[in-house]
């Protein structure tokens, strides 16, 4: 029995392992059985695609600062500007930009008075006005988000207000609150949110602008300084009442008209009304916002916004994934019903007169790295790649030149990238106080600088530039302002004529013969000096160590062709800004976007006044022109029209012979859509774009299915393998049962 049942221990488990084949069989089974059309590789719940959600990407950190007063970064925009609504907006198709009422009524006109007070007709010259007043009626029965800090309980107190003991033991975001509600706008909001922008508590990057223009905004932010210290003086801590404490510059007449006090005749201020900047905060946030324990939770305006915009903040986990939801209290914007010429047939007008936003949810999530961004894009999971980043149609355009599998890819795709000159300017400055370039100490020494500079602008090969550097994603710079700004020319009448001519309605650079015979005439035959036959050379200074960097090499070979040489002076940045606010540099190159859509934005750029080495404004070329300047202060405190426009036209034509600028290049910014997204339009100057989309989820959902087919046959391979596997080890485990059985028989059967 000892001998058997020694025999006996060492027989394999044969039924453990035909259930250890019979599981994985199973598994395999299932697995063949779960098999489907649907793809696996999806980043969302399955069904997601079919939801009226769009899904987008940031690359970057979280949006820093999500509060009106202090957000001032583009990655924020696409969150501010869908939920705060500042008086004014941009119409989302009209080009040249065009205002239009947000929370207002109507684009007001204000009133002017003279420095004694006294009311002056609407065309009254503009240095005769000492004070514009606007009167600003805003939309009755608009309403803020439900948000807790208007909660009240039973008894008709803030249910938030005072929080104290635990209650915030477990609320890191606004929905852990059970109890929201909501209130009617009124100018008190608009006022509440001017005063912040000079709160100490405050950090605004806008505060000194407006302190230029809002009558007492800069002695208001003094007096909140004073009233700040006074109250650590006494111990008294937390929520700063800006209720108690205002100042004329800013007043609500009513509960539906704002008033704002500006300084002098300013016409650009009512850009600066469309900015969220000047948007409504509730008082009730900002006393919610200011109680203990909330900074420590990350409970803020900063990260959880209160407006009363087409979406609302309702999901926010840093540097990894934020959602805006639909407002519920949102009443609706009508989509626009014109547009410019082509929008019809772009099918941009088919919503006309609808109610925005048509999309239920935007889904903002993490990709650090690009390429899996871009590969989720290509996949279908992306419907834009980033809603703050206007670089993709542009680059994608590129990749799809340099590549026809990525443009077969793309078209296959139906992918719309789209692209827009905008409205900025990158130029090569001449430093006007540089005896070799500049303006020039006497009327003969003038002239022949201002040749100098027609001969350089002329071998400067700019279209060659947009065609190397950008990939043909820019716009030859005729002038100082851009497309789209009113008083921007098209051809034939913008023509810089120093530096073109004009054929068959094209512009035309002007032949190297000429630039050579401007360089004689100023003085440097064959590109020597004409008195001591040394050769000439210019310096340009940059920042960066840009010394051999392709740009300038292209740089140094446009001047050759005049056999004029051109030395680089690189410096670190701060070394470079001192020399600008010096006026040490001869050359450089510099960029300007626009704050505002008005020709004045990009003009002021040239006016003395604004000089950087002698008044450390923007004029980083410290251009002065006595008649410029003239038109210039003239051209400022007009209102937009024909008149205005004329004196534009008229600067433009004096700095294109002049030439402080060789003018450079209009950039082209865009974006990459998928085919199911209606109603896109990029653009830079419009910054509300996100409600005016609209999806196609069905589509999208087919799409996504077709271009992700699961790839099934790894499973049947390892199928395969494991009957393949199982079989032989079957055969061996009987083969050994019946030599054992045999070996047990025999043995029991000796004496």
């Amino acid at each position: 029995m000892l001998e058997a049942g020694a025999v006996l221990g060492r027989r394999p488990d044969t039924a453990a392992l035909a259930r250890v084949a019979g599981l994985t069989l199973l598994a395999l089974l299932f697995l063949l059985a779960a098999c489907s059309k649907a793809p696996v590789n999806s980043p969302y719940v399955r069904g997601a695609e079919a939801e009226n959600v769009l899904y987008t990407a940031f690359s970057q950190r979280s949006p820093k600062y999500l509060d009106p007063a202090s957000s001032y970064s583009a990655d924020e925009t696409p969150f501010t500007y869908s939920i705060y609504e500042p008086l004014y907006g941009y119409d989302y198709l009209a080009r040249p930009y065009r205002l239009r009422p947000r929370a207002a009524r109507e684009i007001s006109q204000p009133t002017y008075y003279d420095a004694d007070g006294k009311r002056l007709p609407d065309d009254a010259p503009g240095e005769s006005i000492a004070l514009s007043v606007y009167d600003i009626e805003i939309q009755p029965g608009i309403l803020f988000q439900p948000h807790p800090a208007f909660a009240k309980d039973a008894s008709g107190n803030y249910a938030y207000w005072p929080i104290t003991g635990r209650g915030l033991e477990d609320k890191y975001a606004i929905s852990d609150f059970a109890l929201t509600d909501t209130r009617e706008l009124t100018a008190d909001d608009y006022v509440y949110g001017i005063r912040r922008l000079a709160s100490p508590g405050v950090v605004s990057p806008i505060l000194g602008v407006m302190s230029e223009h809002i009558v007492g905004l800069g002695e208001y932010g003094a007096h909140l300084r004073d009233v700040q210290k006074r109250r650590e003086e006494q111990g008294e801590h937390g929520w700063l009442d800006l209720r108690q404490y205002g100042f004329d510059g800013v007043q609500a007449l009513d509960a539906h008209t704002l008033r704002i006090r500006v300084k002098g005749k300013y016409p650009q201020f009512k850009y600066w009304l469309a900015m969220t900047f000047l948007a409504p905060v509730p008082w009730e946030a900002d006393r919610f916002y200011q109680q203990p324990g909330m900074a420590e939770h990350n409970l803020s305006l900063n990260t959880w916004p209160v407006g009363t915009g087409p979406y609302m903040l309702t999901e926010s986990i840093q540097n990894r994934r934020h959602v805006l939801t639909r407002n519920p209290n949102f009443r609706g914007d009508p989509y626009p019903c014109k547009g410019e010429p082509d929008d019809a047939q772009r099918g941009l007008l088919q919503d006309c007169g609808k109610k925005t936003p048509f999309i239920d949810q935007i889904v903002f999530s993490i990709e650090k790295e690009s390429v899996p961004l871009m590969g989720k894009f290509l996949q279908g999971y992306y419907d834009v790649p980033e809603a703050d980043d206007s670089s993709y149609g542009v680059a994608m355009q590129v990749a799809a030149g340099d590549s026809p599998e990525k443009a077969e890819l793309y078209r296959d795709r139906g992918l719309q990238l789209l692209t827009s000159t905008e409205a900025q300017i990158y130029y090569l400055g001449f430093n006007w106080l540089d005896p070799v370039v500049g303006g020039g100490d006497t009327p003969e020494q003038a002239e022949k600088n201002r040749k100098l500079r027609q001969a350089i602008s002329i071998a400067f090969d700019w279209e060659q530039y947009i065609q190397i550097f950008l990939n043909d994603q820019g716009e030859p710079a005729y002038g100082p302002v851009p497309p789209d700004i009113p008083g921007h020319q098209d051809l034939p009448e913008g023509l810089n004529r120093s530096v073109y001519t004009l054929e068959d309605g094209r512009a035309v650079r002007r032949p190297l013969d000429e630039a050579k015979k401007l360089l004689a005439e100023a003085g440097y035959p064959n590109g020597r000096h004409a008195d001591t036959g040394q050769p000439l050379i210019l310096h340009f200074d940059s920042a960066g160590g840009m010394g051999s960097n392709a740009t300038v090499d292209w740089m140094r070979r446009q001047l050759k062709a005049l056999n004029v040489e051109l030395e680089v002076r690189a410096t670190d940045y701060n070394r470079f800004q001192d020399k600008m606010r010096q006026g040490a540099a001869q050359m450089f190159m510099w960029g300007w976007v626009a704050d505002y859509p008005d020709a004045e934005n990009f003009l002021f750029l040239l006016y003395g006044p604004n000089g950087k080495a002698q008044h450390g404004g923007e004029n980083a070329a410290n251009y002065e022109n006595p008649e410029f300047d003239r038109l210039f202060e003239a051209m400022r405190f007009l209102d937009d029209g024909p008149e205005k426009e004329a004196l534009v036209h008229q600067m433009v034509r004096l700095v294109q012979r002049d030439m402080p600028w060789m003018f450079g290049f209009y950039p082209k910014s865009g974006g990459a859509y998928q085919s199911w997204i209606a109603n896109a339009k990029p653009t830079q100057m419009v910054r509300n774009t996100l409600q005016y989309l609209r999806i196609d989820p069905s589509m999208r959902a087919e799409r996504i299915e077709s271009w992700n087919p699961p790839v099934w046959w790894p499973l049947w391979l390892l199928l395969a393998a494991a009957l393949l596997g199982v079989y032989p080890a079957m055969r061996i485990i009987r083969r050994r049962e019946r030599a054992t059985a045999l070996a047990d028989a025999s043995g029991r059967g000796k004496p």
